[in-house]
């Protein structure tokens, strides 16, 4: 483990959200042994900083201008591509070595979307933008880790999203950050049914006997120790003594409980990138931007994993 404090670069986000004045609250605050670079517009930091009341020093700060003005609660299509350059900035900055993990405050996907840009969140970006194949959802808080195999998508297109050699690549990234980021030796996997009962033995729908359990079966012959297909109502409820992490199905079956557990204090990482990246459990709030009203919890917690994750990261992968 490194004894030096990691560099972590900090993205402020959709300009008309909470992320600009949740970045000026968390620098103003103590902050866990690390090095924070924010990147974002200058002049319109240092405002939303004063505007809460809050001192924020210009020299944290890596300048990026706006395409235009920014009002609190009013987002602009004109600056969206200012919102990606943050993202691409922060990237490039991880895998050049100069940052050892990047933290995302909210990003509004509709607005990114208007714009033209095809964009359907942080996680997805963020694999094209490296290259990665299998990016992976995963939120920690409340003592639980749960990762999803699904992430936004239609309910009704769930099950056919699902295949046996999808599953089994999560598993296996799973597996490897579990070690490589959280120093876990040998993680158990938990990983819920699709259907209700996990099935009930294919009378409540057969994806468990069809995808889920032989990708478990694979999964077991290469050393991970993956268990289920296992009830989604009952398998939260041993968090923390039978296993290290969940594998859900689909978004509303994982996060719920885990929000449940630790809204406001949870963060968002994505697992299966060649860097670190951890974000918050939240949205933009367009409707608390510039009120100070925001609770900075969860931005920070997301800023102590990434120095927490970066102090443990395997010197064998860099991850």
């Amino acid at each position: 483990m490194s004894t030096s404090k990691p560099k972590i670069v900090l993205c402020s986000g959709e300009p008309a959200g909470i992320g600009p004045e949740l970045c000026a609250q968390l620098l103003a605050e103590s902050l866990p042994p690390c090095e924070l670079t924010l990147l974002g517009d200058r002049e319109l930091l240092l405002a939303r900083a004063q505007s809460i009341g809050r001192s924020l020093d210009a020299r944290l700060i890596r300048h990026h201008p706006l395409a235009t003005v920014s009002h609190p609660g009013q987002p602009d299509v004109r600056n969206a591509r200012y919102v990606l350059d943050l993202l691409d900035a922060a990237v490039d900055g991880v895998r050049s070595g100069e940052f050892a993990a990047m933290v995302t405050a909210p990003v509004q996907k509709s607005t990114i979307a208007a714009s033209g840009v095809r964009f359907s969140g942080h996680t997805e970006y963020l694999a094209e933008r490296t290259g990665s194949k299998q990016p992976v959802m995963m939120l920690v808080g409340g003592g639980l880790r749960i990762a999803l195999a699904t992430t936004h998508l239609r309910l009704q297109a769930v099950s056919q999203a699902l295949s046996i050699d999808g599953l089994l690549d999560i598993l296996r990234i799973m597996h490897r950050d579990l070690q490589h980021l959280w120093g876990i030796d040998r993680p158990r996997i938990a990983v819920c049914g699709l259907n209700p009962h996990a099935g009930e033995n294919g009378l409540l729908g057969t994806e468990e006997q069809t995808v889920i359990g032989p990708a478990l079966e694979l999964a077991r012959r290469e050393g991970i120790e993956a268990s289920g297909p296992l009830a989604a109502d009952t398998v939260f409820v041993r968090r923390g003594d039978s296993f290290d992490a969940y594998l859900a199905m689909f978004h509303d079956q994982g996060l719920p409980v885990l929000k449940f557990a630790s809204f406001g204090h949870a963060v968002n990482v994505t697992l299966g990138l060649p860097l670190i990246r951890t974000s918050v459990d939240h949205g933009t709030a367009l409707s608390l931007a510039g009120s100070g009203k925001a609770d900075v919890g969860s931005l920070k917690a997301a800023v102590e994993l990434a120095c927490e994750l970066a102090a443990h990261r395997s010197p064998t992968t860099g991850r």
